[in-house]
């Protein structure tokens, strides 16, 4: 029996400092695909000097959308899938190609990362953190959701024990980590703006106290030092935002976030 290829996806956008090292981890793949939101710095221009990776455009409306677009136009049916900010190891590159050699039962599996913030490894907060990046196109599809959406597999997903790294700080600095902070908290709020009838001070207080309490403490945080503080705080500053802009969404008002591509 022939060994089933993968093709591996990038989404990118204004990721010219990430997006050459991206595509570097995907070289193990049998096609490459980069979908690119229409860039406006050098991305497209870096894609294009890999003669060998497909590049796709295409308008964004959100990432599970941008993703959902992408997938059936891959070649294969197992999909590899990296975020421009991720890096594969090549232990875990050499699970991902043994674990399809197997012909495996499942049609998802979930990939651990290792994350990175602030030039340092976070080995308290955000332990645990995972992601599904390997899956059969044919079994799976992305949920219909503005952040935050995972792959719905029709069919049994297993883990892989290998990581990947995800850095989401490095190349771009604070400016951009929090012109995203305003984007994500707009789309996570679209997400909640039907669910949420009345916006009360367990929204605005206690739901953001618990954010804080989650990373800094339950997750210890705290031995992270100062990017572990930074990023608990972060984490209840986009609750308590994100529950600001679903209270204004219901009196009307509207966020330049909504109509931006990423």
């Amino acid at each position: 029996m022939l060994m089933e290829k993968i093709t591996a996806i990038i989404p990118c956008f204004n990721e010219e400092r990430n997006i050459a090292d991206a595509i570097k981890s995907c070289e193990f793949a049998d096609e490459i695909i980069c979908v690119d939101s229409f860039s406006t710095d050098r991305t497209v221009e870096i894609i294009k000097s890999f003669p060998h990776v497909k590049l796709l455009e295409h308008e964004y409306v959100h990432s599970a959308a941008q993703k959902n677009w992408t997938i059936p136009q891959a070649q294969h049916d197992w999909i590899f899938l990296l975020d421009a900010d991720e890096r594969t190891l090549p232990e875990t590159v050499k699970e991902i190609k043994d674990t399809v050699a197997s012909n495996p039962k499942e049609v998802a599996f979930w990939i651990g990362r290792t994350n990175y913030f602030m030039d340092q490894e976070l080995k308290h907060v955000w332990k645990g953190d995972a992601v599904i990046r390997l899956f059969r196109k044919s079994k799976c599809k992305y949920q219909d959701k503005h952040v935050h959406a995972e792959i719905e597999a029709d069919g049994p997903i297993g883990r892989l024990k290998n990581k990947l790294i995800h850095d989401t700080y490095k190349g771009k600095g604070l400016i951009s980590h929090l012109r995203k902070g305003e984007r994500y908290t707009t789309w996570a709020a679209l997400d909640r703006v039907n669910k949420i009838k009345k916006v009360t001070a367990y929204h605005l207080l206690i739901k953001p106290f618990f954010a804080f309490l989650k990373r800094y403490v339950l997750q210890k945080g705290f031995l992270d030092g100062r990017p572990g503080f930074i990023i608990s705080c972060f984490g209840a500053w986009n609750v308590f935002i994100r529950n600001v802009k679903v209270m204004r969404m219901h009196a009307g008002e509207t966020f330049p976030e909504q109509l931006q591509k990423k």
